[in-house]
């Protein structure tokens, strides 16, 4: 059983080490293709958090916000083949940031193919938060080994 759960792991963590590994060698000065894709999505949201909060909200660094995604895929996935809990909060934490940022379907027309494509990565995205989720369940619901203490056996003679 612990094999079966140990290569679970490892497959479901391969999707997040794989993308973070490619994202890596793609960094560069930049911050590789993910930034030019983010940084006008990031701009949107910055702007319409600093109107509605009425706040000015500073510029925010596209390289590193792509590093912070990286590391929280790379070390999160990591971490997560060992069965770490931390591992799939940083898992979590990076779904929670870039599924909503990278998968805007909601800006789009629901008739057109942009928003089909969108919405099919942004529900894939949902459903990984939502094998995590289970995951930390599970993680907290199996009670830790507790030690037994042996009891004395007393001595007759």
């Amino acid at each position: 059983m612990s094999l079966f759960s140990f290569l679970g792991r490892v497959l479901f963590a391969s999707l997040f080490i794989l993308s973070a590994w490619q994202m890596f060698n793609e960094f560069g000065a930049t911050g590789g293709p993910i930034a030019k894709e983010l940084n006008p999505k990031l701009t949107i949201v910055r702007k319409n958090i600093s109107t509605k909060l009425g706040l000015r909200i500073p510029n925010i660094n596209v390289r590193q916000f792509t590093a912070t995604i990286i590391f929280l895929k790379g070390v999160g996935g990591i971490l997560f083949v060992f069965g770490s809990r931390f591992g799939s909060v940083l898992l979590l934490l990076h779904l929670a940031i870039t599924t909503p940022l990278l998968y805007d379907f909601y800006n789009y027309r629901p008739n057109s193919l942009k928003y089909n494509l969108l919405l099919n990565d942004f529900v894939q995205n949902v459903a990984l938060s939502g094998a995590l989720l289970f995951f930390i369940g599970m993680k907290n619901s199996i009670p830790r080994r507790q030690v037994r203490k042996k009891t004395q056996k007393s001595k007759t003679n």
